[in-house]
């Protein structure tokens, strides 16, 4: 063999050798996205500073280490000691850009010592449980697959026939669902504020992952069935994040579908392929590598390596190529400075889709944190636009109090002059 033949061979067997390490790094690296996005974590990690505790009269103040959460004004919570403590955490009263610091209220303190903490972690559930909204709650247990999922029930007007079914987010607890009851319950609709599987209250799933929704809606079909048992005529769904997906495919399969009056969706995921194209990029993960992670969720043979009991039809949930099969009243609450879930198809969904949905935006608030943001325009806002959805639905040919004689005296010469 010449030399140049050996040089030649020699690097067809490099190039093969690289090729076959870049293809099996891309598996792997895919690999590891889908079974990240797919996998519950079992522990929040403590990146939130806490560098003093301050006595103000009776009250406390906290100095934190300034990030791109602790500098956003408006109510949210600190978990601190493991998520043994947790305190309520108000407005900004000062801001060192040059220290990196920032000097809040503390609103109240529900458990643990703040005074001790030295790290934690940010969060929106600003509440640790609904007396502490105020509100009076019963512990209930739905039947799910598997067991007995927990749930509050907050009661509100004994003869209300509407319920509200509350559905936390991913990696959240129904404590994210809070801060809604009290606009919810000004409605006078009692509530159910729901666990389903994963979430660390209700049962596991069989594969211990999740479905993005396309499993987890039928334990909010569970609390419908729930809902129904004690007297509930309809329901109106509100959710957050990938609630907000769980809501939309309870709306699309359940056979309580029918009963589901209007949905108030908080930042959801109307679109699953476009938050995990978005996710790989955070993550500097090569778009073609995102894509194949999200091959392996949906196709039968990827199951096999990331542990899914069945694939995950990616496609059945996008909602803005689906948008004229919405069929559901639907409010989207969601901030165009969302850095986890991106707002465009919210939008994009009402644009194809208005006679159904309205979109509602909000503006320097983190991820599914539109209520801590802005909490009176976030209630009033939910509770005027369930206010007109709520209202009695008139019968076909029904006359209105301004088309009746009796009422107005001039309906009849109006209508005369139209004629």
């Amino acid at each position: 063999m010449s030399l140049r033949a050996k040089w030649t061979l020699g690097g067809i067997i490099a190039g093969s050798a690289a090729a076959a390490l870049l293809g099996a790094g891309s598996s792997a690296l895919a690999l590891y996205f889908a079974r990240r996005v797919l996998t519950p974590a079992r522990a929040r990690v403590a990146d939130q500073e806490v560098l003093a505790v301050i006595r103000d009269g009776r009250g406390q103040q906290v100095i934190l280490a300034a990030t791109p959460e602790t500098i956003q004004d408006g109510v949210y919570s600190l978990f601190f000691d493991g998520g043994n403590g947790h305190a309520r955490i108000g407005r900004i009263l000062s801001y060192s850009p040059s220290e990196r610091t920032v000097l809040r209220e503390v609103e109240a303190v529900y458990q643990g010592n703040l005074k001790t903490a030295r790290r934690g972690w940010w969060g929106g559930a600003a509440y640790p449980d609904p007396s502490a909204v105020g509100l009076a709650s019963e512990e209930v247990a739905i039947e799910v697959e598997g067991g007995t999922a927990p749930a509050w029930l907050i009661p509100a007007d004994p003869a209300a026939d509407v319920w509200a079914v509350m559905v936390h987010g991913r990696g959240a607890t129904r404590q994210e669902s809070l801060r809604a009851a009290r606009a919810v319950h000004e409605l006078g609709l009692p509530s159910l504020l729901v666990s389903y599987r994963n979430d660390g209250l209700a049962p596991s799933a069989p594969d211990g992952r999740y479905g993005l929704g396309s499993t987890e809606w039928r334990d909010v079909d569970a609390a419908i069935a729930f809902a129904l048992a004690r007297g509930a005529k309809e329901v109106v769904l509100l959710g957050w994040s990938m609630g907000g997906a769980i809501c939309l495919q309870t709306a699309d399969l359940s056979k309580h579908r029918h009963v589901i009056r209007a949905m108030v969706l908080d930042a959801p995921v109307i679109d699953w392929v476009n938050v995990l194209a978005h996710h790989a990029e955070l993550n500097r993960i090569p778009s073609a590598v995102g894509r194949y992670g999200q091959l392996m969720m949906g196709h039968r043979l990827g199951r096999r390596l990331t542990g899914l009991a069945a694939p995950v039809d990616l496609k059945s949930m996008d909602w803005v190529s689906r948008a004229v099969e919405l069929r559901t009243p639907t409010l989207i609450v969601h901030s165009v400075d969302d850095e986890y879930v991106p707002y465009g198809p919210s939008a994009l969904l009402a644009e194809k889709n208005p006679e159904m949905v309205t979109f509602e935006a909000f503006e320097k608030a983190r991820h599914a944190k539109e209520w801590n943001a802005d909490p009176v325009r976030w209630e009033s806002l939910v509770k005027a636009w369930l206010q007109q959805q709520l209202a009695p639905r008139r019968n076909p040919g029904q006359a209105s109090s301004d088309d009746d004689p009796d009422e107005n005296p001039g309906a009849e010469a109006d209508n005369a002059l139209h004629d």
